[in-house]
């Protein structure tokens, strides 16, 4: 009995002195489980043969590939590139030229890039040339530009599109002069300039100051699809970031410009989206689509890059009312400069900012005449104040024509009426409370809405009026002038 008490004191006793002990080593067993666990979550598995992922494969040129590819590219730029008036010889320093001469060739150089580029985008070559050398002849520097105002610049860019090109060529020049009147000559300097993104910034370091970054384009993304067998969407964010590195590794240190230039030439040239000549391409013995091609008849080149499926445009509705005042003698006829239109100034910002057009009222659809009609007296009346009963008589209205005019992400199809009015009184009195706080409107007569620099669906409205007028009321000779009384009398 003692024994068994001796026994359970000596059990009672270690347990005090070592409290738990069985459950310390169950826990300790957990934890060792745990961390042989935990280790087995994060060990890496055993060695496989290494398989190079298909954006691995894309991402870079070698450097045989490169060197190559650099100098076959600018050997067939420096025999074939078109003569441009925006594209010089670089300028090399003869040791002749002050300092501050070059600096002013430079910047010349980086001005003619600056516009020549930011009118390229989404327009023709053939379309720029004469819009280039009008606009350079009016403002031959940064200095003139920054002198211009927004309805200037908008008149000279009118047709071309995409407007708020113009607007931010001609704020990023207003700052520059502000700033000391000198172009930044780097990559990132250029970019904190209004309107010059990632592209224009990489031309205009690249061509006018020597800087070996790259420019990536459609025509370049082209390119480099082809000659990467890039399969991936190209207007995916990450794709569009593998084509600048592609890019990146390609631009020649030596000439940077050059070969920028000559890589979008070969895309605009040759290396086209429907009728690539691959044949006569520099590029052809490293084109991997190309190669691909061969050997497989189902894969074309032109299957590169992929075709992305476009948004779909938005639908809008609007009716265009064309107001011509009658002159003092009140004949309706072709007569341009007897009569008088009123133009309104769009709002300074959203589509088509600061430009002008004829009074033009957003439809919720495609409505009938009638609708249009009582949408148009509503905006003539309260926004215009003008007031077709009170202020003046309705010579003639009618419907002449409709017609649709495409956005890059809009389709609007325009509903056009003309309104001729006869003024009860004179024009000054009659419509002198034109306008509101928020609109700006004038009027203009018929030869200089003729010269005016209109936008391209504003002068196919102005065109449709002339025709309409043309057909229903030719000019006709101009009979002899009545003799006067006194004449009469004399006779």
């Amino acid at each position: 009995m003692i024994a068994a008490s001796q026994k359970i004191g000596l059990t009672l006793s270690s347990s005090a002195v070592f409290p738990n002990m069985s459950d310390r080593s169950k826990q300790q067993r957990k934890r060792n489980r745990g961390t042989k666990n935990a280790i087995r979550i994060i060990k890496k598995p055993s060695p496989q043969p290494e398989v190079q992922d298909i954006e691995d494969a894309v991402s870079s040129f070698s450097e045989d590939e490169t060197q190559k590819l650099r100098f076959a590219l600018l050997d067939w730029y420096d025999h074939n590139r078109r003569e441009l008036p925006w594209r010089r010889t670089s300028s090399n320093n003869d040791g002749c030229k002050e300092e501050e001469e070059e600096e002013e060739e430079v910047d010349s150089r980086a001005y003619a890039v600056w516009v020549s580029e930011v009118m390229l985008q989404q327009t023709r070559v053939q379309t720029v040339i004469d819009y280039y050398n009008r606009w350079m002849e009016k403002w031959p520097t940064i200095h003139d530009l920054a002198q211009a105002s927004l309805e200037e610049v908008n008149e000279m860019w009118a047709g071309l599109g995409y407007y708020r090109r113009a607007r931010f060529l001609l704020e990023g020049a207003k700052r520059i002069v502000a700033e000391g009147g000198r172009i930044p000559n780097t990559v990132s300097t250029l970019r904190k300039i209004p309107g010059i993104g990632d592209y224009t910034a990489g031309a205009i370091a690249s061509i006018a100051f020597q800087e070996a970054v790259p420019v990536v384009d459609g025509n370049v993304v082209r390119v480099t699809a082809r000659l990467k067998a890039v399969s991936a969407n190209p207007k995916d964010s990450a794709t569009i970031k593998r084509f600048w590195k592609l890019a990146a590794q390609l631009v020649d240190p030596l000439r940077p410009g050059d070969f920028n230039q000559a890589l979008m030439e070969l895309g605009a040239t040759v290396c086209t989206p429907l009728n690539p000549s691959c044949s006569s391409c520099p590029a052809s013995k490293f084109c991997n689509v190309l190669a691909i091609s061969k050997d497989d008849s189902s894969v074309l080149v032109t299957d590169y890059p992929v075709k992305v499926i476009k948004v779909k445009q938005r639908c809008d509705f609007c009716v265009v009312c064309v107001v011509e005042l009658l002159g003092s003698g009140g004949k309706l006829d072709n007569n341009q400069s007897s009569s008088e239109f009123i133009l309104v100034k769009r709002p300074n910002e959203g589509l088509l900012a600061g430009l002008w057009e004829f009074p033009s009222v957003p439809l919720d659809g495609e409505t009938d005449s009638l609708d249009r009609r009582e949408a148009a007296n509503r905006f003539l009346k309260s926004t215009l104040k003008i007031d077709t009963k009170k202020s003046s008589n309705i010579v003639l209205r009618e419907d002449i024509g409709e017609f649709v005019h495409i956005f890059s992400h809009i389709r609007l199809k325009l509903y056009v009426e003309l309104l001729v009015l006869q003024s009860k009184g004179r024009k000054d009195d009659s419509f002198k409370s034109q306008g509101n706080e928020t609109i700006t409107c004038k009027w203009v007569d018929g030869n200089a809405l003729s010269s005016m620099g209109l936008t391209t669906s504003v002068r196919k409205v102005y065109s449709m009026v002339q025709k309409f007028k043309q057909k229903n009321f030719p000019c006709k000779q101009a009979p002899p002038k009545k003799r006067s009384r006194t004449t009469q009398k004399l006779t």
